[in-house]
């Protein structure tokens, strides 16, 4: 299995590099997977019935929904934690603080050493497009695979535990 990629030529409209034109990555989704797909796929491959796996996967997530809404980090089997948290910006004087410095409501994931590492193994693959379309380069992954954690600042992730960013975007 592999990441698919596709870095298209593009004109840049704003920011720096306005009125040049770029490569710009984005992934390439195949399609989106719904939910009774997905239920339908786990009750296979369990071997429990898709009734009950549906009355477990809406159980979870009503546990999920009411304990993230406590302030909770919740769990999610197999995968990882989720926890709700803003972004705001920050002042300098405490008079000045108010819930209009939130700037968005966040949901906050962060996966299991499993999934990092499963995503880690995941090759990579980019084919590169010119501003008319046509294929003019493909590009197999040989960087060092490194995974962003939510957690960690220094892999690009920028939470905190308090669920907090004093970054706006």
């Amino acid at each position: 299995m592999a990441i698919k990629l596709k870095a298209k030529e593009q004109l840049q409209y704003v920011g720096k590099y306005a009125g040049q034109y770029r490569f710009v990555m984005t992934t390439e989704l195949y399609n989106k997977l719904t939910e009774r797909k997905v239920l339908a796929e786990a009750a296979m491959r369990s071997g429990i019935s898709q009734g009950t796996i549906n009355a477990a996967w809406a159980a979870i997530g009503e546990v999920i929904k009411a304990w993230a809404t406590e302030g909770h980090s919740v769990a999610v089997p197999g995968l990882g934690t989720m926890r709700f948290g803003v972004r705001a910006t920050s002042v300098a004087d405490v008079a000045d603080v108010s819930s209009s410095l939130i700037t968005s409501r966040r949901v906050i994931f962060t996966p299991s050493t499993d999934i990092k590492n499963e995503l880690a193994e995941t090759s990579i693959n980019i084919t590169c497009y010119d501003r008319d379309g046509k294929v003019i380069k493909q590009v197999t992954s040989d960087d060092d695979a490194a995974v962003e954690d939510p957690e960690d600042p220094n892999t690009g992730g920028g939470g905190s535990n308090t669920g907090e960013d004093n970054n706006p975007l």
